[in-house]
């Protein structure tokens, strides 16, 4: 075996881009190990678990690391990856770098542009989010790893200039049908949501689909937005801006468990249409409950939401493993199970220099793959943005467990639009031996009973 390891300073790339190239090389016959990636410290300690010898690096380096079966093999590799970085580099094609704009203001003049979107890395967001403010644009912040102070200053700049921010940590929004981030395939209706919560607002609105009830915009705030620090900025926002527009009949306000103070003065905001809360928290109604109190209210009759049960569901009581990949999703099943260990993969600290869960399955593969007993609830999140084949690597780990006598739960949040086939990707992994619930909150009623939790 040889090694190639390798720390290229300042060199830049996107996560996403980085997994498909990490994928790329590992999927050649000669070569046993490959992680392309940001040198943070999560990547670093993968790499040392992969057996390489990392040098010193920072997170705004380049790690390099492929393992293949001989030097020529290893020759061919690098060769490959040099090939597949240029490929996906913004000169890399046939259109020369300073054809494009170089910033977001100049890009908003070329482009006659309304909503900026930024998915840069955290300490960069700052800079780029504030020039597309300051032309004049409502912006989507994706980054995360933004620090809260300056989260404030950008949406009371925002607030004076009449524009909306939506985020830091923003992984939702749709505007007039077009989906920014993660989006699910929605038909245009009359609800309007307003969400703190990524994942949490895609459950709403996919149940809504599955109802036959369309959406007119998903706005999403950034899961801080109703923390007592930044105080409900751009929710409030949001809420009036749904209240004046004439698509919207009804809005739906989602969050994970807000500060109370700050849902309190949320609640006190006087507007015009209806508003159905969905504020997660003890006592509080879990999202599909919410979902039903929504389709109450514009007189839709409430279906039974699709699930698929597993073959053999019995499971001699035993510990129960939450691996999520939504943050708003794993706390609802947290509550609802009311016992277990649960780890939001989309959190910060897991996202630092590579993909989001929701794109690289691999950290919540290798955390299924060690369960031995008992039960393990997970979601899958379905729609534009996503691995568009989730059930290919999940699957077999699905099998996988099962054989080893653990019961897997499924979430899985999406609409039947989605490109990824809700259908298909359920009968797949049912078949694997896991249980799939469209509801979040059916799924984790479902892994307690496994569980023997009362």
């Amino acid at each position: 075996m040889s090694d190639l390891v390798e720390v290229r300073a300042g060199v830049y790339h996107d996560s996403v881009s980085l997994m498909r190239v990490s994928q790329a090389l590992a999927a050649r016959t000669d070569v046993e190990a490959a992680l392309v990636a940001m040198a943070t410290e999560l990547n670093v300690d993968l790499a040392r678990d992969l057996g390489f010898a990392v040098p010193a690096a920072t997170g705004g380096d380049l790690l390099v690391a492929i393992r293949a079966s001989g030097d020529e093999q290893l020759e061919q590799a690098a060769a490959e990856l040099d090939r597949l970085l240029t490929a996906g580099s913004p000169g890399g094609g046939s259109r020369a770098r300073d054809q494009l704009p170089r910033t977001t203001r100049s890009a908003s003049r070329a482009w006659d542009a309304t909503v900026a979107l930024v998915s840069v890395p955290g300490e960069h967001a700052f800079v780029e989010a504030c020039d597309a403010v300051e032309a004049g644009l409502s912006v989507m912040i994706f980054s995360d790893n933004v620090p809260v102070e300056l989260e404030i200053v950008l949406k009371d700049r925002a607030r004076d200039r009449g524009v909306l921010v939506m985020g830091p940590d923003c992984g939702t929004a749709v505007i007039g049908g077009a989906g920014l981030g993660f989006a699910n395939v929605l038909r245009p209706g009359p609800v309007g949501v307003v969400a703190a919560s990524g994942t949490g607002a895609q459950q709403v609105t996919s149940l809504l689909d599955l109802a036959g009830v369309g959406v007119s915009h998903l706005l999403g705030v950034g899961g801080r937005d109703l923390s007592a620090q930044v105080g409900g900025r751009s929710t409030k926002q949001a809420l009036l801006a749904l209240d004046e527009d004439p698509a919207t009949e009804l809005i739906v306000l989602v969050s994970k468990p807000p500060a109370p103070e700050v849902a309190a003065a949320v609640q006190e905001q006087s507007l015009a249409k209806p508003v159905v809360r969905a504020l997660l928290g003890p006592g509080q109604d879990d999202l599909t409950t919410t979902v039903e109190k929504v389709l109450g209210a514009l007189g839709v009759p409430v279906p039974e939401w699709p699930s698929w049960a597993a073959e053999n569901p019995s499971v001699p009581g035993g510990p129960l493993r939450g691996l999520y990949s939504g943050g708003t999703l794993c706390t609802e099943a947290a509550l609802i199970a009311g016992a277990g260990e649960f780890t939001d993969f989309g959190d910060d600290e897991y996202t630092r220099g590579r993909a989001h869960p929701m794109i690289d399955p691999a950290l919540r593969l290798e955390a299924l793959a060690a369960v031995e007993s008992g039960a393990v609830l997970l979601d899958v999140v379905l729609g534009h943005g996503a691995d568009p084949d989730p059930a290919a690597s999940l699957a077999p780990a699905v099998a996988g467990a099962c054989e080893r006598g653990v019961a897997v739960v499924v979430a899985l949040v999406g609409t039947e639009g989605d490109p990824q086939g809700l259908r298909s990707q359920a009968a797949r992994l049912n078949e694997a031996g896991a249980a799939v619930f469209t509801s979040n909150a059916a799924a984790a009623r479902h892994a307690r009973l496994l569980i023997g939790a009362s």
